[in-house]
């Protein structure tokens, strides 16, 4: 998948299953890499990793896609 950029480009958001960590049930990863100035940034790192349970994953996206709808996008 294409990252997300998101800030001026300054977040970029990555999505992905990460076949390294099958074997857990919490193997769907969001990467969060921050391309700015320390003093800048959102995160304490400059790359973060979250990991989510397929069913946490679904109901981040349900959420969004809903924002969406109410948004009229």
């Amino acid at each position: 998948m294409k990252p997300i950029l998101l800030l001026d480009e300054t977040l970029k958001v990555e999505v992905f299953y990460a076949c390294e960590d099958h074997d857990l049930e919490d193997n769907i990863c969001l990467k969060l890499t921050e391309d700015c100035a320390e003093s800048e940034r959102l995160l304490r790192n400059e790359e973060s990793h979250l990991y989510l349970t397929a069913s946490q994953a679904r109901a981040f996206a349900e959420a969004l896609l809903a924002a969406v709808e109410k948004s009229g996008g």
